[in-house]
């Protein structure tokens, strides 16, 4: 049965409000559905959160903080546009803004955090706080935390708070100085922001073990943990165990401008040793049942998958070994042999779609003995069927990654023998995985290449159209007449394997480019107007293995397009990535720019169209087009086929030419054999003119010499002629 739809905000939920106002506790217990929790079951489809576990101490009923009037909801939602519209002067009055919605807001800081239409402010205004703000909410937290981190709202508050203070905690550290100083009103407190953490997990510590799989608190949990570890805050690619896809993004533009330190973080031993006693806290009175059972749970199993990862990054290979620690407590078994509780555990992960997470994690991150002994007694002889399986298939991924040499070229047989099913399926993220792994280790990829070429061939050959999924329908111009606001997956997916190949030199990367040049104009073009193939097709312009043949060739079907390209949200990145893919073309360049000149005018009012010309650097093209030349040349690598610099005797370009293990290209080979004979017929040019200086030079002193004998002859005839005549 679909779920009823419900956001965030406060006209969702105004009628039902006014239904329960006279109860306020059955309002403050409703159930409660997040946008930000993906395929969470009901609270009554939770067997965890209502059956009496061992161990596992839950929190006493939600408190009613009360609610704000009328006027004051008014007061705090208008704050919160301004926020999010930050059309303030400058940040003093942001910061002078910001002191009066939180003197407006002193002793209701509670109920704004449980409030449906103002927890939204309290996010924008951690984020936009100064740490002696932060610490005062900190404080009037206190005490309320085990409820606010249950709560449909407050939980985000709570989240927003530990992350904005966590580089509080690293400033303070390296510079003690930085601690709020004490001020003249008695009654402020001087505290760290270390020993606030602290004290927030010694109010959280009775209930670590509920707090596991409670739906809202679980994901404050995690942020609690990461704070604790030091690793970072932001999420790394598409991957994050903090936050659910679906997590509504709310901020404000100019804590976006801050410089953060969301990366890995200095933490004081305190918050090491804490972290250690949380997650031994966590599990000391759970089972290995009732840990096996969380494992395939949607919301306690990310929680556990954090903890598990920390443990073993964390406290090394000699936590793995304690008897309490968490992943002796799921595979209790040593060594693990089949007919064993940990066997029927880690066959049962293999295939379930949550389950399979944490068997991931425990790949990825188990000590190698642990490994090599899971590897071989369960997957090893099943690498080829596991591969071929929608949830198992991740599994084998991240098994590849941590293979020998010899292991993964068995493993390589098994899975190439199902490339043709796994294309047929549109599972390529494996095949992708194994080629990385294969470049990496050194293993041959012809095989995978002949496979490959096998299962994507067409009547030309190898069809970079079939592995990019181009086949829709198109209209004349070449366009797609239905372009997706956001790629398909098949597509995406077969873009990242184009782009994983042409990092392998040789036949495997050939593929790619000799498709990519045999497609034609047509083609070519709607490859650079797709959001996803125009990537691949970015990727082989600017690849170390593309030769600058192919470059040519490809670049030069854009020819008389590059305008309209340069207007299109996809095609423009194609032209941006020319300048680099022009590497030893610098003749192209200038081509491309006086096509770009054409266009000014449209490129100005475009968005897409004005990136391209600023990064064509094409306002001084348009100002001082010698300096551009000059430019663009010395960046290409050549003078436009005038010269080139010389390297030690070699006379090759600096070009960024496909390397073939010390060969040349045929282009590159012409250009030297070139550069030779120019030089060549330079210093015959040279000899010859010394030579005929020297000649010259020779003839003019015997002139001058001829010269000076006749004027002497003269003279004696005139003398002779002077004295007969007396």
């Amino acid at each position: 049965m679909p779920k009823e739809f419900k956001k965030r905000g406060r006209r969702g939920e105004e009628k039902k409000r006014k239904r329960d106002h006279d109860d306020a506790d059955a309002a403050s217990k409703r159930p409660r559905k997040s946008a930000d929790v993906e395929d969470a079951p009901a609270h009554d489809e939770e067997p965890f959160q209502d059956e009496a576990i061992d161990g596992v101490t839950r929190p006493g009923d939600m408190p009613f903080y009360g609610m704000l009037d009328d006027d004051e909801q008014e007061y705090f939602k208008r704050a919160d546009e301004m926020l999010e519209l930050d059309q303030f002067d400058g940040p003093e009055e942001r910061s002078l803004f910001v002191e009066s919605v939180y003197r407006e807001a002193d002793g209701k800081e509670l109920k704004i955090a449980n409030s449906q239409s103002c927890s939204r402010l309290m996010e924008r205004l951690i984020l936009v706080s100064t740490p002696k703000q932060l610490k005062d909410l900190f404080q009037k937290f206190n005490g309320h935390f085990v409820h606010l981190v249950q709560h449909r709202f407050a939980s985000h508050c709570c989240e927003a708070l530990f992350i904005k203070a966590a580089p509080v905690v690293t400033q303070e550290l390296t510079k003690p100085d930085l601690i709020t100083p004490p001020s003249s009103d008695p009654n402020d407190v001087v505290v760290s922001m270390e020993n606030l953490f602290l004290f927030t997990l010694d109010e959280l510590e009775g209930f670590l073990g509920y707090l596991l799989t409670e739906r809202f608190a679980s994901h404050v949990l995690r942020v609690l943990l990461v704070v604790l570890s030091g690793t970072p805050l932001e999420r790394q690619g598409n991957k994050s165990t903090l936050h659910s896809k679906k997590k509504e993004k709310v901020g404000v533009p100019a804590a976006e401008k801050q410089d953060l330190v969301l990366g890995e973080r200095k933490v004081p031993q305190s918050f090491t040793d804490a972290l250690q006693k949380v997650i031994n806290d966590s599990v000391a009175n759970l089972d290995t049942n009732y840990l096996q059972m969380l494992a395939t749970h949607p919301t306690g199993n990310p929680t556990l998958q954090l903890m598990l990862k920390l443990e073993l990054t964390l406290f090394g290979k000699v936590k793995a070994k304690d008897e309490n620690s968490i992943i002796r407590k799921l595979l209790p078994d040593d060594p693990i042999k089949e007919d064993t509780p940990s066997a029927s555990f880690i066959n049962g992960l293999v295939y379930d779609a949550i389950g399979s997470r944490l068997l991931e994690t425990i790949l990825e991150h188990a000590p190698g003995k642990l490994f090599k002994s899971i590897y071989r007694q369960f997957f090893q002889p099943r690498m080829g069927s596991l591969a071929r399986n929608e949830i198992a298939g991740y599994v084998a991924g991240h098994i590849l990654e941590r293979l020998s040499k010899d292991d993964l070229d068995e493993a390589c047989r098994q899975i190439i023998e199902q490339i043709p099913n796994l294309v047929e399926r549109n599972r390529t993220a494996i095949i992708k995985t194994l080629i990385e792994r294969c470049a990496a280790r050194g293993v041959d990829t012809v095989p995978i290449a002949a496979q490959l070429q096998a299962a994507y061939g067409g009547s030309n050959g190898f069809e970079i159209t079939r592995l990019l999924k181009l086949g829709e329908a198109t209209s004349d111009d070449g366009k797609s007449n239905s372009k997706p606001e956001h790629p398909q997956p098949d597509k995406v997916h077969g873009s990242l394997l184009a782009q994983t190949m042409m990092t392998v030199d040789g036949p495997l990367g050939n593929l790619i480019f000799d498709s990519f040049t045999n497609l034609g104009d047509y083609m070519t073009l709607r490859v650079a107007r797709d959001p996803a193939a125009s990537r691949t097709l970015q990727a082989a312009l600017v690849s170390p293995n593309a030769s600058v043949i192919f470059r040519r060739k490809v670049i030069q079907q854009f020819y008389g397009h590059v305008g309209e390209l340069a207007l299109d949200p996809a095609g423009s990145h194609v032209i941006d990535s020319i300048w680099e893919g022009t590497a030893g073309l610098a003749f192209i360049r200038e081509r491309i720019a006086e096509e770009l000149a054409e266009n000014e005018a449209a490129l100005r009012e475009s968005h897409v169209g004005r990136a391209v010309w600023r990064n064509w650097r094409m306002d001084l093209y348009k100002r001082r087009r010698v300096d551009w030349v000059r430019q663009a040349r010395y960046t290409a690598g050549n003078d436009g086929f005038q010269s080139f610099p010389e390297n030690n005797g070699d006379m090759t370009p600096p070009s960024q030419g496909r390397k073939t293990g010390g060969h040349l290209s045929a282009i590159e080979l012409a250009r030297k054999k070139w550069a030779e004979s120019q030089a060549a017929k330079a210093k015959l040019d040279t000899e010859k003119a010394k030579r005929d200086a020297k000649e010259a030079k020779k003839e003019s002193q015997k002139e001058k010499h001829d010269k000076h004998n006749s004027h002497g002859s003269k003279g004696k005839e005139k003398a002779i002629a002077s004295v007969a005549a007396h």
